[in-house]
């Protein structure tokens, strides 16, 4: 098993698992024809996806899944609530939103997608029905990912206990935001309980976790005025006790390259 980032951040978020002969996209913000570039980059082609799953219908999320489903036949998933804000900001563009083939979940339940476990789990995020994913299951190792959560809860931490590699947004450092140049509603919005995690946050949730089995953790989804590289990975270095240099940060431009797991 093994996991990597198309690019993480306001401008567009791909996240890609990869167990055997499965490959699962996790959110599409970007055009098709940059869709298939970014995953070039990982040796990869739109056609091997065996399915697009999608956290929630914000566009940088959302906005090349209809068209990558239909363009290449790809089966999706996502929540009822996800899926009905989709297809209504859709309309009120006056483009497509359908696809070929879509499942909606029950975010308290696991499935499988061939040789791949999901486990979807509630978020507090503002979206309809906002959701965040595990991938692997007994016998195989855990990748926890949250990239959209205003606050940590205790069902995200049971989620994301004993992973073997996370992948945690660190959106915004708290006083870059507040000294910074977005209006008051947007800072109010991004610092809330329903908005991004910041650093602090970040760190804090890590450092409640069971990290026993952790084996790589990226930073993800990190603003480009609110935030730096170098105070995430201070932030969740400090908090696991580790080096620097083994905190990894997922980037707008050029994401994260593969990272393998192996079995446990």
């Amino acid at each position: 098993m093994r996991f990597a980032l198309l690019g993480s951040g306001s401008e567009g978020n791909g996240l890609v698992v990869q167990a055997g002969r499965t490959v699962v996209l996790m959110d599409c913000g970007f055009s098709v024809a940059e869709t298939a570039a970014r995953l070039s980059r990982l040796g990869l082609e739109p056609a091997q996806l065996s399915g697009i799953i999608v956290t929630h219908e914000h566009s940088d999320h959302i906005s090349g899944v209809a068209r990558l489903s239909r363009q290449h036949g790809i089966p999706v998933w996502m929540t009822h609530g996800t899926l009905r804000m989709h297809l209504g900001q859709a309309g009120r563009f006056g483009i497509s939103g359908e696809m070929p083939e879509v499942t909606e979940i029950d975010p308290h339940a696991a499935f499988d997608i061939g040789e791949l476990q999901v486990h979807p789990y509630i978020v507090p995020h503002d979206a309809a029905e906002p959701v965040q994913y595990v991938f692997g299951g007994a016998g195989a190792p855990r990748l926890g990912v949250l990239t959209d959560a205003g606050c940590a809860t205790p069902h995200i931490e049971a989620m994301l206990n004993g992973c073997d590699a996370l992948v945690l947004e660190c959106n915004h450092d708290e006083a870059m935001l507040a000294n910074g140049d977005y209006p008051y509603f947007l800072k109010q919005r991004v610092a809330g309980r329903l908005g991004h995690l910041s650093n602090t946050e970040a760190a804090r949730l890590l450092a409640r976790l069971d990290t026993s089995r952790l084996k790589h953790i990226a930073a993800a989804h990190l603003s480009s005025k609110n935030n730096t590289p170098e105070l995430a990975v201070e932030a969740l270095s400090a908090a696991l006790g580790c080096e620097k240099e083994w905190i990894a940060v997922a980037t707008q431009d050029e994401g994260l390259g593969w990272r393998e797991m192996s079995a446990v």
